[in-house]
């Protein structure tokens, strides 16, 4: 089965196409000649997963899916959320992003794990001959005081997840992340359904 996945990140295509497995075929919109920057200006994750597929859907008329990532740090009241790849500039710079991010914290005193409890989520859209189906993934934790690891992208090298407490997600590698990431949920639990519902 021929599938599009609204992303150009070759990191997440390759997790993806892992996960589904043989019998899948993933391509991007650039291989169908969409270039241009997909919106995304909803108010929750799940509104721009919706908006991405949808965008390609309706254009397109295939078998796509979507999705998007966000990182929720309870400290600053949910902050950066849906606006997490655009917190501290216009577009996708992680590392001004976490600048942002720690001093944040650093400003409302959130000095111990304790006080800086976070979660990252992620909410895939799945569009098949045009009906909605929908996956979620979540991965709880809490914000290192500093960075470490080099091995992820994003917000991984400030991320410890519960499941290894001495570790952000940029320390464990990436076979491992994938095992616990809210991404790798959303898409393992997506590709269950396919299995389920519509075959190869």
């Amino acid at each position: 089965m021929k599938i599009i996945f609204a992303t150009g990140n070759k990191g997440k295509l390759r997790e993806a196409a892992e996960i589904l497995g043989e019998g899948y075929e993933l391509v991007t919109p650039a291989d169908m000649g969409i270039t241009e920057d997909i919106p995304e200006t909803g108010d929750t994750l799940k509104e721009n997963s919706i908006q991405k597929a949808s965008y390609l859907y309706e254009r397109l008329h295939v078998n796509c899916f979507a999705d998007d990532t966000g990182l929720m740090v309870d400290a600053l009241g949910g902050a950066p959320g849906v606006h997490s790849a655009r917190y501290a500039t216009d577009g996708h710079d992680f590392d001004a992003n976490i600048v942002k991010l720690l001093s944040e914290l650093e400003k409302v005193g959130a000095n111990t794990p304790e006080q800086r409890t976070a979660r990252f989520m992620n909410v895939v859209t799945l569009i098949i001959d045009g009906e909605m189906h929908f996956f979620e993934g979540v991965v709880e934790g809490h914000i290192a005081l500093s960075r470490n690891g080099s091995k992820g992208f994003g917000y991984d090298p400030v991320f410890i997840p519960d499941a290894f407490p001495g570790q952000t997600m940029a320390e464990l590698g990436e076979e491992v992340k994938n095992s616990i990431s809210h991404r790798g949920m959303s898409l393992r639990a997506m590709a269950t359904w396919l299995k389920e519902n519509v075959g190869e």
